[in-house]
């Protein structure tokens, strides 16, 4: 066993104040880890911090906004002058837009985009390096059911989530032999803010559907990490999900996905 797994160990963790990012903090600190908190809005940050900041825990806070390119880099600089070693990476913070793809906003796709690809490369490409170097090191990048199938009125998100997937199974395999794993975590819907964010309180997959428990989900993908698995499908109903859609055309498994995610009146 690596002697950073006995102690003073880092984890750092995008989005972690809500929803399946602070489920993943709070299992990394009772597990004994310090934390890097990376979040947008400061007064959660705070909140968050004073609430895990338990039993002599370290917890740093790191304010940034990944719909700017600029910031994961600016992230990485921050974390390095702390003079610290991150041990684990959570790529977790991520958002979608709901609706037709003729009718939503382009500059909130390119944000999302950003945030969910552009933040998950910038972090792991820096971060994979040192642990690389130090031969020890874990990543646990969020993709989604939604990377496996393709997902009208949400086009750009499902998009986003099949980038991250196979992008974490692309590197896991170079990274072979060197200490360093990657795990690609695939919840179902979540009961989280996701879906206030991305304004799909009216579709048929949050009216008609019972929502996971983001503390499960964030248990699943902290076992299948601390194991070294590739990738982990929360959820039984889930796992049939992708094992159905893996039989089926993609213009079937599309066709199934539009119907769950339609709006409620249509």
């Amino acid at each position: 066993m690596n002697d950073r797994e006995n102690t003073g160990r880092y984890a750092l963790i995008t989005g972690g104040t809500s929803g399946i990012g602070l489920e993943l903090a709070k299992l990394f600190a009772e597990n004994d880890y310090n934390l890097v908190l990376v979040a947008r809005n400061e007064q959660e940050l705070v909140q968050t911090a004073e609430e895990l900041r338990t039993n002599g825990r370290e917890v740093i806070t790191v304010v940034a906004d990944f719909f700017n390119p600029d910031a994961p880099f600016s992230v990485y600089e921050e974390v390095k002058a702390y003079g610290i070693d991150i041990d684990v990476l959570i790529n977790n913070a991520g958002q979608g837009v709901y609706g037709k793809f003729i009718e939503t906003e382009l500059q909130r796709e390119l944000d999302i985009i950003h945030l969910n690809i552009s933040a998950c490369v910038v972090l792991s490409k820096f971060f994979v390096k040192d642990m690389v170097q130090r031969g020890y090191g874990k990543i646990l990048n969020l993709s989604s059911i939604a990377g496996k199938i393709p997902g009208p009125y949400q086009a750009v998100y499902h998009g986003t989530k099949a980038f991250v997937h196979f992008f974490s199974e692309a590197i896991r395999s170079e990274l072979k032999d060197t200490g360093v794993t990657v795990t690609s975590l695939l919840p179902g819907a979540t009961d989280t803010d996701f879906f206030r964010k991305a304004d799909m309180g009216e579709s048929k997959i949050v009216q008609e559907q019972e929502l996971a428990d983001p503390a499960f989900v964030a248990r699943k993908g902290y076992e299948a990490l601390m194991k070294g698995e590739d990738m982990v499908v929360a959820g039984f109903k889930n796992k049939m999900q992708v094992a159905i859609g893996n039989l089926s055309t993609d213009e079937a498994a599309t066709e199934r996905m539009g119907n769950m995610q339609k709006p409620t009146d249509q």
